[in-house]
């Protein structure tokens, strides 16, 4: 319906032929009236036609079906049944959606698609094992799984009949439906009879297939194969009948077509050894297989076939030398082709001498020469009286010669079936079978002979059975509904048949014709004619031939030609010629010549056909003596008719179900669908003929709830009644006034033809009536919201143009102005560039006049200068002769001068020295010097003593460090006599000592290198101290500038300025220091790097003893490994002064120790600084306990500097101790040692000056602070982020001058404040940080369970809506069914709950025993100490004597004859639920692991060895018996894992003993490898593992496709889609619906089963996984099957249930299992179902969604989730999707 032209009414649309596609579609332009001559039509290119009814007839042409129904899995669902109908429907499936089956009512249509597809794996045979023919996709999997089932359930024996045109596809099918019974039944026993039935298909194609022009693998013969089954259904057996193998190929071939397969693989064998004997070549080379000139199959390899064929004879029980007398004989065949005759006369002649093609042909077959040459040649005739020998005509021996060979390939194309069979056989007695007939086609070809009668015969046979089968169902079914019917009439084509088989039919004559002595082909054709000509309606004669004959059978007629027709009945062969096989020596070939001899069944179409194993309602009758010679002479004609009537017997005594396969173009095109062949096959294979029985009847049938669903919109709320049966019939009555039309039966609603599509129209009409009205609201309230919202652009469009307008004024006023601007700054640059360019000249002609006068002035004044010179020289030597004349003078004068004032000084010194005063002034300052002398002695004294003893001290550890090296000593002289006694490793350290010299030589290299660099290093450092030193002086000069400036302006600037300079000076001066520090570092580093620099040459290796304090403490930090290797490598070549480097090491060691401590101080003054800066907050908050707390400082303070002290005490010590020492070498002042020792101990003192310094002045500061600090609370300084701030505002305002600042900052304790407050910030934010990082978990902890609440919530209100929908009866059972579900849930989560709490009670049990025996070894270890003095003085009071425990070792000791008693009541007697609910549950293998242990410490390897088999032995028993319960394989999985682990982890081995306490290493095995046990327990495992595994998947399998796909988890979303699909009964009866819910109770209980058995926890991720990937797979593969699932409700209803096993992941906590990735491919395929699919984009964003799905998946979802109709509007994006993903 065209819902956008509501003026045109659609017309009906009807099918009219064609010549070209067979029917067009058209569609009715004017009403039909009656006597209309004329229809009006337009076909659907647009092109309008007017079609002429037949005037006689006056037949309307066939009305299409409606397009909901089109493209349906079952032809007979369609509402028009005809012959356009059903060619369009298999047409829409196969070429648009790629579907290759479609049901015809019983028939499977299979359509060749001439490409392989991916349909037939395992998991699409799993997926259709078990269920119902109508509920997945039609399949010949489905049929093979529908016959299994009816065997199962009926007990009746089933038959599938494969047939169809060559080339069709009816090996393949046939191929499919044996493997599908193979993999579904399997065997009964260990033969693998399954496999060797599916193998008999390589051979049987080999010997009986071959290339035509219409398939490259055609059967040249009919087959029926009997596959046999026991009482439990499993395979047992088979057997084969074959029928009317065509032997003329084997001498003829036809163009472009091939001989028998096995020939060709032959020739392209012929190079093997095993085959050299046979003399074979190119199949080019001989007779019988180039006459086709086609000896090559495109993408076959002959060779490898042939390899495919050995190993199938192989396996059916063929022995190679049998193998090798088949191919004898074939190669002899090959060469009795290439035999050539000369012609002697016309009657006679004769083969040349030596003919090499028959010398090799007989001495393969064993047989003489000359006789073979003679009787190829000669005849033997027999009359009454004698018997004569008669030459023959070259022609006539030709014919023999292919007689000959074709009788020998027949033969032993009977004698390989015969042994097929023998191997299929079984001793078991059959119970039951299934039939595959794999037959030929009905045939017509434009030359038409004796194979294609008896095919066309066959053909008729099966049809008849066909139509009588089908006509039966159709009956039975009308009979189960109870409705009335009457008989149906259908095609017979009895009469046909009588015209071949009865008496004096076709038969009947040829044979009579053959026993004639003259008899031809020519008289039997006129007898032929006398007697059915103008006699029967089916037999006719062409106008131009006498030696044809035409008969209409059910598909065709057909011209059948009578030349040869005769001599292929007769199937000659000289008797002579077979007496000379028959004598061959070769065993084989006489073999083939005896079943000649035995009497013939008449089962076989063949003469040597085989009598079937299998038992049937029809037996042949018994062979009866001397009936031998009347056998055989018994002709091809007449064999056939009797095994034809034999296979129809056993036809009628089994079930049949029917496979036709279509061929759909003869290019063997993939997916090309040519109407005119398809038709053709249509109608010879009984497809039109099912339909028109169909279509006689009731056709479509309906079941009263899809009626219901599809019309209820034709339906008034007061027609909806509670009984939708009695809704159906009111609302019948009321649309179709015919009750003839329609009838009801007890579940469905029977219709006649077309009126599905009558109410499919009334239907239609509504609902475009409704949707022209919605449109009609729609489109007017579209037109509204239109023109609001032009509205709306136009004023917004003219706000925006006018702006715009208003923009570009303001542009054009700025431009002008702009242009203003640029030309005055352009003129006044032109003006400026002439003005530079004069300016220039005039500048350098000044230059040149000012350069030529400054020359000439300097000329000048150079003579001036020269000239002053000489007068300066001399008119200084004369000022200098008078300057010494004049000084001279004046020191005589001097000299007189005071000499006389010296002599009146002495005079005053000799009278002041007479008095006393004098005196007692001089000694009044000398008495306060001596007083501090004689306390600087005190002291000195007391640290003498001191030292003193500490001295003694060292001195005694260095005595017990000495004794103790000495005994290293002894103990390294002992290990060096014992070092020569191992003579045998001279060799090895020669080879290290090599290898050493080596690295030496190295290790100089790498030692120039570092040189190299510390001399670079040395020179950096240095030009950095130098940069270092100039910027020091710069900040010094500018420091003086600064107090400079800051002295002249203090009483000049305001507070305000005061403070911003005083914060600038302080930043200054923390530069300042920073720079000081840098420097002094450098310093540090350059003194180091000097003194390792003279350190390095006298560096000596010391012993092993010392090496590791060597590596640990080294004379710098900065010297690496890298740097060390060299010095001791090069050490041993210099000869240098003993060092005793133990002494020195415990000195440096002992420094190392010292900067360790001073650090610590450091960091210890850092956080008293902290807490001082802390204490200043406080006091500032509370300031009467302000002065507290400073006094508790300067105690902290004095503490320092005690402790200072003492550190420099140490190190005087230890100063004293290294002069003191012993070695004079050492301690030399010279010595390298000594030197750096020195300089490190002088600094280290040093620093700790400094440290005390800063220590006091700190200390002096915090005094005048607690004076001066007066109590000022400012509110806004009470938070904690300006404590740093407010600290050092309150230092700078105690600062009234310069001078103060230079007294209160010289040491940088300003910057140390500032580093104690930074590390308070520091501390601050790391709480601050660590609280928000715990609210945040906190919170993030809230928001999951406010999220999980309001997903209980949103599931509470979904199931409160569904329950309001529901009537009360049902909202009361929901509601109790979702109680018991609720309570079920905490049921199993308290079960857990409690499962946790008892393994917590016995792991504190037994830490409670392990601390009770450690108490009790305490207390007796006590009462050990206690001496027994004590005991006799204590009074006796009771003691408590705790018993000790016995030391268990693990082992459990049992006898030989109790080891039957342990596997029964440890494995074959356990019940798996009493051990994991009561005791251990690994408790099997621990004691089976304490018995081994025990076998092992008795060195008895009978009885591990008797163990471990019974043991494993055991378990296998058990699993045997109980293999399908889930506990006991769980269970024993465990434990055989447990025991596999306990020997692994006690097998002494270095890999599995990693992680062991020594107490278990001590529980080791000691004796025994069980390395190969473990191997066989570990692949017992991987057995158990695959057995639960398949245990699980039996359990799930039935609850997957119900609960994930067919069950409604989210009530009112899918609707059902009444398609009108005809579903046919169930086989088996529905055994209850599962849900999600039955899967997760089922996953539940494993989980909870595998964790009570201790399994381990990877283990049960792994089964987790494979359980999910059984639940994907199952799920994806149904859906791929079931066109009805696939639609967006569904897709969303997949998804919830997806969710739902996600979250029951998330509550086991197995996310990480990677379970949920393998439901990756189901939630893309769902999700596929619910996107658009129509744009290219559409199709971009699906592949890159769909990844892991595989393009055929994604390809046929997207096919299956759309009509069949408006599949050809998508196939542009579908298009480019596959392109996409195949890129």
């Amino acid at each position: 319906v065209t819902l956008g032209e509501p003026d045109r009414d659609p017309y009906a649309r009807v099918w009219i032929p064609d010549p070209e596609e067979v029917w067009k579609s058209a569609e009715l332009l004017k009403d039909y009236k009656p006597g209309d001559k004329v229809l009006q039509l337009r076909l659907e290119e647009g092109k309008d036609l007017e079609y002429c009814l037949d005037p006689k007839t006056k037949e309307l042409p066939p009305l299409r079906n409606p397009d909901i129904l089109v493209g349906e899995n079952d032809l007979t669902a369609l509402s028009y049944l005809h012959e356009p109908a059903v060619l369009h429907n298999l047409k829409v499936r196969f070429i648009d959606s790629k579907l290759i089956y479609t049901y015809c009512g019983i028939v499977l249509v299979a359509i060749n698609p001439y490409e392989q597809l991916p349909i037939y794996g395992e998991d699409i045979i799993n997926a259709y094992s078990g269920q119902n023919m109508g509920d997945m996709d039609p399949h010949i999997f489905a049929v093979a799984e529908e016959a299994y089932k009816q065997m199962a359930r009926d007990e009746r024996n089933q038959s599938i009949i494969v047939s169809g045109e060559s080339g069709a596809g009816k090996t393949v099918s046939a191929k499919y439906a044996m493997r599908y019974f193979a993999t579904v039944s399997g065997s009964a026993s260990e033969a693998n009879v399954e496999e060797k039935v599916l193998a008999s298909n390589p051979i049987m194609e080999s010997i009986g297939n071959a290339k035509t022009t219409r398939n490259d693998n055609s059967s040249r013969f009919g087959k029926y194969i009997e596959i046999g089954f026991d009482k439990r259904y499993r395979i047992i057996g088979a057997n084969m009948r074959t029928y009317l193998l065509e032997k003329s190929r084997v001498v003829f071939q036809a163009e472009e077509e091939r001989n028998y397969h096995i020939f060709y693989q032959l020739c392209a064998s012929a190079a093997l050894p095993e085959f050299k004997t046979l003399r074979l070549g190119n199949a080019n080379y001989f007779h019988y297989t180039k006459q086709g000139g086609s000896p090559v199959i495109d993408g076959v390899d002959d060779a490898k076939e042939m390899v495919n064929t050995r190993q199938a004879c192989t396996l059916l029980g063929i022995s190679d030398s049998y193998q090798m007398g088949i191919f004898r004989i074939l190669a002899g065949i090959l060469h009795l082709g290439n035999v050539e005759f000369a012609s002697r006369d016309s009657d006679s002649c004769a083969i040349p001498p030596k003919n090499d093609p028959l010398t090799i042909f007989c001495d393969l077959m064993g047989v003489e020469y000359e006789e073979m040459a003679h009787w190829l040649c000669h005849r033997k005739l027999a009359t009454a009286t004698e018997t004569y020998i008669k030459p023959i005509s070259k022609l006539h021996a030709i014919n023999a010669r292919d007689a000959l060979a074709k009788h020998i390939y027949a033969n032993l194309f009977n004698w390989i079936v015969d042994h097929v069979n023998k191997a299929l056989h079984s001793t078991v007695k059959q119970h039951s079978f299934i039939g595959v007939l794999d037959i030929y086609g009905f045939e017509t070809f434009e030359i038409n002979s004796f194979e294609q009668f008896c095919i066309n015969y066959a053909n008729e046979k099966l049809q008849q059975q066909f139509n009588m089968h089908v006509f039966k169902l159709e009956q039975e079914e009308y009979m189960k509904e109870q409705i009335p019917w009457t008989l149906i009439d259908f095609y017979d084509n009895q009469p046909c048949i009588n015209l071949i088989e009865a008496k004096m039919g076709i038969l009947d004559l040829l044979d009579e014709e053959c026993k004639m002595p003259k008899g031809s082909d020519d008289t039997w054709a006129q007898k032929l004619y006398n007697t059915h000509l103008n006699k029967c309606a089916l037999f006719e004669k062409p106008r131009l031939s006498n030696k044809a004959f035409i008969i209409k059978h059910f598909a065709d007629k057909v011209e059948y030609q009578c030349e040869g027709f005769l001599e292929k009945n007769k199937d000659t062969v000289y008797e002579e010629q077979i007496k000379v096989l028959k004598s061959s020596k070769f065993k084989l070939l006489p073999e083939l010549f005896q079943d000649e001899e035995k009497v013939l069944s008449p089962t076989s179409a063949t003469p040597s056909g085989r009598v079937p194993l299998s038992r049937t309602a029809v037996k042949p009758a018994k062979a009866r003596p001397g009936q031998t010679s009347k056998e055989h002479k018994k002709t091809v004609g007449h064999q056939f008719r009797n095994s034809l009537h034999l296979l129809m017997e056993t036809l009628n005594a089994t079930t049949p179900h029917y496979v036709r396969c279509i061929k759909p173009n003869d290019f063997k095109f993939p997916f090309t669908f040519d109407e005119k062949r398809a038709v053709q096959q249509l109608r010879a294979c009984g497809v039109l003929e099912t339909i028109r029985i169909s279509a006689a009847g009731f056709p479509s049938r309906w079941t009263y709830q899809e009626f219901f669903s599809r019309y209820r919109v034709l339906m008034k709320q007061r027609d909806v009644l509670g009984d939708r049966k009695q809704t159906c019939k009111n609302v019948l009555e009321k649309l179709i006034l015919d009750k003839d039309k329609y009838q009801f039966g007890k579940t469905k609603i029977f219709f006649r033809a077309g009126q599905v599509a009558y109410l499919e129209k009334i239907r239609a009409d509504k609902l475009r009536a409704a949707c022209i009205r919605i449109q009609k609201t729609i489109r007017g309230w579209l037109m509204r919201k239109k023109y609001v919202r032009m509205r709306k652009a136009a004023i917004t469009i003219q706000r925006y143009v006018r702006g715009y307008q208003a923009r570009c004024y303001a542009t054009f006023l700025r431009r002008t102005r702009a242009a203003i601007t640029i030309q005055k700054f352009q003129r006044m640059y032109v003006v400026r560039k002439r003005y530079q360019c004069m300016r220039d000249a005039t500048i350098a002609l000044q230059a040149l006049l000012r350069g030529y006068m400054a020359r000439n002035k300097y000329q000048m004044m150079l003579r001036e200068h020269k000239s002053i010179i000489i007068q300066k020289h001399v008119r200084g030597w004369l000022a200098r002769v008078h300057y010494r004349r004049t000084l001279k003078a004046i020191v005589y004068l001097q000299c007189c001068y005071r000499r006389m004032m010296a002599k009146r000084e002495l005079k005053k010194l000799k009278i002041e020295a007479r008095s006393v005063e004098r005196y007692k002034k001089l000694h009044i300052g000398l008495e306060n010097k001596i007083m501090q002398l004689q306390r600087k002695i005190d002291e000195q004294n007391k640290e003498y003593k001191s030292l003193l003893e500490k001295l003694n001290s060292l001195e005694i550890t260095y005595s017990t460090e000495t004794e103790r090296l000495r005994s290293d000593v002894e103990r390294l002289r002992m290990s060096e006599e014992e070092a020569k006694n191992a003579t045998n490793r001279v060799l090895s350290l020669q080879e290290e000592i090599a290898k050493l010299r080596k690295e030496l030589h190295q290790t100089q290299s790498e030692k120039k290198t570092i040189e190299e660099w510390a001399d670079k290093y040395k020179h950096e450092t240095e030009q950095l101290v130098s940069e270092l030193k100039d910027q020091n002086t710069l900040l010094k000069t500018e420091k003086e500038e600064l107090n400079r400036r800051i002295h002249d302006q203090a009483k000049e600037i305001t507070v305000e300025e005061t403070k911003q300079l005083e914060l600038d000076l302080n930043d200054e001066r923390l530069r300042y220091q920073n720079l000081l520090n840098e420097f002094s570092r450098l310093e540090e580093r350059y003194d180091d790097l000097k003194d390792e620099m003279n350190l390095m040459p006298g560096h000596k290796r010391t012993d092993s003893t010392h090496s590791s304090n060597e590596s640990e403490y080294t004379f710098s930090s900065e010297i690496t490994e890298a740097e060390d290797l060299p010095l001791r490598m090069e050490e041993p070549s210099e000869k240098k002064a003993p060092l005793d480097m133990s002494l020195f090491l415990k000195l440096q060691k002992r420094v190392t120790e010292l900067e360790q401590e001073k650090q610590s101080l450091q960091d210890e003054l850092d956080r008293k600084e902290e807490q001082a800066l802390r204490a200043k907050a406080k006091e500032e908050e509370r300031p009467p306990i302000r002065g507290a707390e400073l006094e508790y400082e300067s105690l902290k303070r004095q503490e320092l500097e005690s402790e200072n002290k003492k550190l420099k005490n140490e190190l005087n010590e230890l100063q004293k101790a290294l002069t003191e020492t012993r070695s004079p070498e050492v301690t030399a002042p010279g010595a390298p040692a000594y030197r750096v020792l020195l300089d490190q101990l002088t600094s280290v003192s040093e620093e700790l000056e400094v440290r005390k310094e800063e220590v006091l002045i700190l200390r002096s500061q915090l005094v005048s602070q607690k004076e001066a600090i007066q109590p000022k609370v400012n509110s806004s300084q009470q938070m904690c982020s300006v404590v740093k701030l407010h600290y050092i505002t309150d230092m700078l305002d105690l600062v009234q001058s310069p001078q103060d600042y230079h007294m209160l900052n010289e040491d940088g304790e300003l910057w140390l404040v500032y580093e104690g407050l930074k590390q308070a910030n520091r501390l601050l934010e790391s709480q601050l940080q660590s609280q928000k990082k715990s609210h945040e978990n906190e919170l993030e902890s809230l928001r999951g369970e406010i999220q999980s609440l309001k997903e209980e919530n949103n599931r509470q209100q979904q199931l409160l809506a569904q329950n309001l929908q529901l009537p009360p009866e049902a909202r009361i059972e929901a509601s109790l069914q979702h109680e018991i579900t609720r309570l079920t849930n905490e049921n199993l989560d308290l079960m857990e709950q409690l499962e946790k709490q008892d393994k917590t009670v016995r792991k504190l049990k037994k830490q409670l025993k392990v601390f009770a025996k450690k108490i009790g070894e305490l207390e007796v270890g006590q009462m050990e100490n206690i001496s027994p003095g004590q005991i006799i003085d204590e009074p006796i009071r009771p003691v408590n004597i705790p018993r000790k425990e016995k030391d268990f070792q693990g082992m459990l000791e049992y006898k030989k004859e109790d080891e039957q008693k342990l596997v029964k009541n440890l494995i074959l007697e356990l019940k798996p639920r009493g051990v994991a609910v009561n005791l251990i549950p690994g408790l099997p293998a621990y004691i089976l692991f304490m018995c081994v242990r025990h076998a092992d410490y008795l060195n008895d390897d009978q009885k591990v060895r008797s163990l471990l088999t019974s043991t494993i032995n055991g378990i296998k028993k058990v699993l045997k018996k109980r293999g399908d319960d889930f506990e006991t394989v769980s269970f024993w999985l465990s434990n055989t894992c447990r025991f596999l682990h306990c020997l692994k982890q006690y097998s002494g081995e270095e890999g599995f003993m990693k992680h062991n306490t020594p107490r278990q290493n001590e529980h080791c095995l000691t004796n025994f490898d069980l390395a190969e046990y473990r191997q066989v327990l570990s692949d017992l495992a991987i057995q158990i593992y695959q057995q639960l595994v398949r245990v699980l998947e039996n359990i799930l399998q039935p609850m997957i496709v119900s609960g994930m796909l067919e069950h409604e988890t989210i009530q009112g979303v899918s609707g059902v889609k009444p398609t009108g699909l005809r579903k046919r009964t169930s086989s088996i009866a529905d055994e209850g619906t599962y849900t999600l819910d039955s899967i997760i109770r089922q996953l539940n209980s494993f989980h909870s089963v595998m964790c009570q058995h201790g399994m381990d926890p990877e283990l049960i991720k792994q089964v987790v996984k494979q359980m999910f990937y059984i639940i994907g797979a199952v799920t994806l593969n149904n859906l791929l099957l079931r066109k009805d699932m696939c639609s967006w409700s569904k897709g969303m209803q997949i998804r919830y249930n997806v969710s739902q096993l996600e979250e029951w992941l998330r509550d086991k906590n197995l996310m990480n299992s990677g379970a949920k990735e393998t439901l990756e491919p189901l939630i893309q395929a769902a999700q596929l179902l619910q996107v658009k699919k129509k744009t290219d984009e559409d199709a971009e964003a699906i592949c890159s969604m769909c990844n892991a799905l595989t393009t055929a998946q994604v390809t046929k979802l997207s096919l299956l989730g759309l009509p069949a109709l408006l599949s050809h509007m998508y196939q542009t994006s579908l298009t480019l999707m596959e392109h996409l993903l195949v890129c």
